[in-house]
């Protein structure tokens, strides 16, 4: 990313803030129509990308070549055309009005400036996939065998990618254009505020004496901060930076030091109440409250975080680690003295569970963290700081923008060529009628799309293709959207490219395989719990009152299981077949069916009463 100085800084400065205070004024005022929201936050967000970003990493300057103010220059043209012809636009009648010769050379303009934009501020994969099915609608004739699609001429493509609401101006945009970048505010009013700040404060004073106390330092405050950020590998350098070392310090090994971190960091995005941006996309796709995502996602979320607090925790005893000093962290007076710094999160889950709308939400809680930042002298929000707050959330856009206008080309083409058909065609002959097979199958198409992605637009392109042959198999909506939603996100920890892991690796300075690897281990619930919310609605607490408690106990009993079975410890080591034994109870303790879960459970407690023995002070590597 370029760095500015001087009336270059200045200018970038006020543009951002401007399309910053533009989005807080339609959240608080009301958005204009979908396609002309969307056509007025992609346009103000492309120049953008040829300004601040070269053509290629590592060609950083302070100066932006002839041909980037070209591109920006071209970026903006689309957009200003169809915001002047916005109501001839609106009142076509899609595949009978003919695509006039302008509107047909802007289109061609916007899709080369979009894939452009997208290699370079997202990376090759997304512009590759989004290149290949905007190619598809018009070469897709051409394909052999199942490939094989419809033909359409480029008048007919450029319509449905430039002059619809079903190509780059689809829902994902949206979602960018309204709920996400007021989130970002909120985030950087947080920030500002000192509120984020104190998150890491609250997870020092009250974890960092335990036992392997940085580990739940960082476990804690990457929950919190990570549920904001939305990003795992931001997540892992905003906090990883700080944990990192103090794990290491007082004896864990890097690879584990890095495992934690990055595992932590990727779970913030399931955490409610914030979820980063893909679980705004899915309450927009599914047509539903945002509150129902929430709620479903929650004991999920608990379970993920709970299990990485059990495994650190057990490492520690291990390994006979301490925590550190009350010197050298906060004190738990203070911290509980400044506990009104939640109330910004707290008011936030409050609107959005009494049925608010995100967008209105997310503005009570910017004018919330504004008025705590008041109570700290340290902190006190001026109007120069509130600027800034503004200025830090909107600049964060470029990256989801992009890669939901991207993706919204992908959802175009398998809406225009019906290639998610196909896909569930090919889905059905692979699986047969297993539909666990099935599952499977979506699974590995969604961690192979997060490899390369950010968890944004490989959740949505996981989505096209695989919750219809979800819906098909029977499998309950919001459940299949949760399913590929947490395998994009687990991508991050799940080798050969595992994202956070790498982050975290270059932090610890350990071999980033070896982290992944052990990431894996932290985090393995993640690879179970989507499959057993596919099967039990109690899962996502969807189910009835004694499902959904059955499903709470389940749930920590396999909590317990699981890490005792990946660490290999209860109050000593543990062989090889005791470790099997609760890897069979805590699959048992997710099982449907409510006699077999019972069996689970008590299969854990008996196990645990059995093989705890004595304490031992044992070191031993993790």
């Amino acid at each position: 990313m370029r760095k500015f100085t001087g009336p270059i800084q200045k200018i970038i400065y006020l543009y951002v803030l401007a399309m910053g205070i533009f989005h807080l004024y339609t959240a608080v005022f009301g958005t204009f129509e979908a396609y002309l929201q969307r056509m007025i936050h992609l346009t103000w967000v492309l120049p953008m990308v040829f300004v601040l970003y070269p053509i290629k990493k590592g060609s950083e300057s302070s100066s932006v070549p002839w041909y980037d103010w070209v591109l920006a220059l071209m970026s903006i043209m689309p957009g200003l055309y169809g915001m002047i012809n916005y109501e001839d636009i609106t009142m076509r009648i899609v595949q009978v009005d003919p695509v006039t010769a302008p509107q047909l050379i802007l289109g061609v303009i916007l899709l080369f400036v979009l894939l452009e934009a997208t290699r370079r501020i997202v990376g090759w994969p997304l512009a590759i996939i989004a290149g290949f099915f905007a190619g598809y609608m018009y070469f897709g004739h051409f394909m052999p065998g199942i490939m094989r699609g419809l033909s359409f001429t480029l008048p007919e493509v450029i319509e449905e990618i430039y002059l619809t609401d079903e190509g780059v101006f689809s829902i994902p945009l949206g979602v960018s254009a309204t709920f996400v970048m007021i989130f970002l505010i909120f985030g950087g009013f947080l920030e500002k505020s000192g509120i984020g700040e104190y998150f890491m404060e609250f997870a020092q004073a009250f974890t960092g004496t335990a036992p392997g106390g940085p580990a739940k330092i960082a476990v804690v405050s990457s929950a919190l901060f990570g549920s904001i950020s939305g990003a795992a590998v931001a997540n892992v350098y905003g906090t990883g930076t700080f944990t990192i070392p103090l794990m290491k310090r007082i004896g864990y090994p890097p690879f584990f030091s890095g495992a934690v971190e990055a595992v932590a960091s990727s779970g913030g995005q399931i955490m409610p109440p914030i979820m980063g941006a893909g679980a705004f996309i899915m309450a927009s796709l599914l047509g539903i409250q945002y509150k129902e995502v929430m709620i479903a996602a929650i004991l999920p979320a608990l379970l993920y975080y709970g299990a990485v607090l059990l495994m650190v925790h057990l490492g520690a005893l291990k390994n006979g680690l301490k925590g550190l000093s009350q010197e050298d962290l906060p004190s738990k007076k203070k911290a509980l003295k400044d506990i009104y710094k939640m109330l910004p999160i707290i008011g936030l889950v409050y609107l959005l569970l009494s049925g608010y709308t995100p967008m209105l939400a997310a503005v009570i809680g910017v004018v919330m963290a504004w008025c705590i930042s008041l109570f700290d002298k340290d902190h006190r929000m001026g109007p120069k700081a509130i600027c800034d707050a503004i200025y830090t959330g909107a600049k964060n856009i470029p990256v989801v923008c992009i890669a939901c206008a991207a993706a919204g080309i992908v959802v175009g083409s398998v809406s225009l060529t019906g290639f998610g058909f196909k896909f569930v065609g090919l889905v059905f002959t692979l699986a047969g009628d297993i539909p666990f097979l099935a599952l499977i199958l979506i699974m590995l198409v969604s961690l192979v799309l997060g490899m390369g992605l950010p968890t944004t637009g490989a959740y949505i392109l996981a989505a096209a293709l695989g919750v219809p042959a979800l819906a098909k198999l029977g499998f309950d909506p919001l459940a299949s959207h949760m399913f590929v939603f947490y395998f994009a996100i687990i991508s991050n920890i799940t080798p050969p490219v595992a994202l956070a892991a790498y982050a975290a690796s270059s932090i610890a300075g350990s071999e980033p395989n070896k982290t992944g690897f052990a990431a894996m281990k932290l985090g393995i619930l993640a690879f179970i719990v989507p499959y057993a919310f596919m099967y039990d609605q109690g899962v996502i607490l969807h189910g009835g009152i004694t499902s959904n408690l059955a499903a709470v106990a389940g749930g920590i009993a396999a909590i317990f299981a699981m890490g005792f079975a990946m660490m290999a410890y209860v109050r000593n080591t543990i062989s090889s077949w005791q470790r099997i034994i609760f890897i069979a109870a805590g699959f048992l303790c997710f099982f449907p069916v409510l006699l077999i879960k019972g069996i689970g459970i008590a299969a854990v407690l008996g196990s645990y009463l059995l093989f705890r023995g004595k304490p031992r002070d044992l070191t031993v590597s993790i």
